[in-house]
């Protein structure tokens, strides 16, 4: 299996925030927490609440053309 784009997880100051998933989009995040847990060494996989954030936030980082229009 290839490395996941999403690593290690820091903890920060959250904001809460509130979203609806669809259901295979719910699976999916739960699916993508247990590889995720396992190619990190966890013991059990993180909430898919834990798993959103980071992974909007690399989203938002790598979009070259978000990065464009922000400049």
């Amino acid at each position: 299996m290839s490395r996941l784009r999403l690593g290690p997880i820091v903890e920060e100051k959250p904001v809460k925030a509130t979203v609806e998933l669809t259901g295979k989009l719910a699976r999916d995040l739960a699916d993508y927490a247990a590889a995720h847990a396992k190619e990190n060494g966890l013991s059990e996989p993180l909430s898919i609440e834990r798993l959103i954030p980071p992974m909007l936030e690399r989203f938002v980082a790598t979009d070259r053309g978000f990065a464009k229009a922000r400049r």
